[in-house]
């Protein structure tokens, strides 16, 4: 399919910030022509309006480290552009194949580019990108995994900051720092010597307000507090900590409003998803991991010519490596990893809500692996199910599978009463 599509020319392109370099060669032409675009959408739509002049609307092939960023996001606008999306180590071992020191310079990457294009073109495949509706809510998980990430640092931080002057108030706030009672008492009381000016009377009608009802809890907490030893005294550590306490904490509570409102649009945008009722029917994938599995896939149903397609790219399927008579088996380092945390979390939740998943697990773990080795195995299987659910857009009928488990003879099937 690649190979087909007949190109009035070449392109690579290699893009940064600031700007994007051009190798550009015509088609039945041998020169090859060098061009810097700034980074502005003015110098972008005239680069393009230029092409489209110049080829008369015919289709340009322009190859491109990876598919994503801010260049490409601009060329997938454009009809006629078919863009070839190359994985960044691709480029790395074609270039050190012409320049064994290593050395790297940006002009030459686009014309290797071009080159691999030209060369190569029946191994690399057009990026079709997937419709609005998937491209959007594929934007809103990864934005809402990468506003957890932020709030993971941020309590990670709080946490060792509070451990160097005040580790009381690990315990006094709430084993979890992130809510909303730790971050209101961290930002009333950020030190030992504020919280004990405090009457006990204030403390309790604190506790109370934030739904701590246990009076043995409270007044435990209470007398800790009246009787609790400073860890350090020094101002200048107390005093500066305090302030960074209280920044972390204002933080903390600026993102919990947002994270819900990333949980709400990603709720709205996956019940109005053509494809949401067949993610929703995988036991175990819920509110959160169903548009995660749904954008994993996307909406272009021959992207992946078969389940290993998408098993490869996510780093589930193991890799063989063999020399001489020595061959052996090692999980794939390099792999999207939000990709692979998606399949893996999957699977782990499926072992508590579906009994042949569970049977499965237990298969593996008798077999001496490990707890993520047997997971990532339990993936590997899940993958294949719902690439087939996926290419026949029909919902997951876990009865229907464990029917089928049971007439091929498997040895889940023999698990199966056990683990129901």
């Amino acid at each position: 399919m690649a190979a087909d599509i007949e190109l009035a020319a070449l392109i690579g392109l290699d893009w940064s910030d600031q700007h994007h370099d051009v190798a550009l060669q015509a088609y039945g032409s041998a020169k090859v022509e060098h061009q810097r675009i700034t980074h502005t959408p003015d110098a972008i739509i005239e680069w393009i309006a230029g092409l489209r002049e110049r080829f008369g609307g015919k289709p340009v092939g322009i190859a491109v480290e990876t598919s994503r960023g801010p260049i490409i996001h601009a060329l997938l606008e454009y009809d006629f552009i078919v863009l070839y999306p190359v994985n960044p180590r691709s480029l790395a071992r074609f270039r050190e194949a012409f320049a064994p020191s290593g050395a790297k310079d940006d002009v030459p990457d686009a014309d290797l580019l071009r080159e691999m294009l030209d060369k190569h073109r029946d191994r690399l495949r057009p990026w079709v990108p997937d419709d609005t509706e998937t491209r959007a809510l594929r934007r809103l998980v990864e934005h809402r995994r990468a506003t957890i990430d932020l709030r993971t640092k941020l309590i990670q931080q709080l946490g060792a900051t509070l451990k160097e002057y005040f580790p009381q108030a690990l315990h006094w706030g709430g084993e979890d720092l992130g809510s909303v009672m730790a971050c209101d008492f961290l930002l009333n009381w950020p030190s030992l010597d504020k919280v004990q000016r405090v009457k006990p009377a204030t403390l309790r009608k604190f506790f109370h307000a934030h739904n701590c009802r246990s009076t043995e809890l409270i007044e435990g907490r209470i007398q800790e507090i009246a009787t609790a030893q400073p860890l350090t005294r020094d101002p200048a550590i107390v005093e500066t900590s305090s302030l960074l306490v209280q920044t972390l904490v204002q933080q903390l509570k600026a993102l919990a409003p947002s994270i819900q409102r990333f949980d709400q649009e990603i709720k709205t945008r996956f019940a109005a998803h053509a494809d949401a009722d067949l993610f929703k029917s995988l036991p175990g994938s819920g509110a959160a991991l169903a548009p995660r599995l749904l954008v994993a896939f996307g909406s272009v149903r021959d992207r992946y010519a078969s389940a290993a397609d998408l098993q490869q790219l996510a780093g589930i399927a193991p890799v063989t490596e063999r020399s001489g008579k020595r061959s052996w088996v090692h999980w794939r380092w390099a792999a999207p990893t939000f990709l692979r945390q998606t399949f893996h979390e999957f699977a782990q939740h499926s072992i508590r809500h579906c009994a042949w998943a569970r049977a499965y697990y237990a298969l593996q773990r008798s077999r001496g692996k490990d707890h993520h080795a047997a997971v990532r195995a339990l993936a590997f299987k899940w993958m294949r199910i719902i690439w087939s659910c996926w290419k026949t857009r029909t919902p997951y009928d876990d009865a229907r599978y464990t029917r089928t488990l049971q007439l091929r003879g498997s040895p889940i099937a023999a698990t199966l009463g056990a683990h129901a």
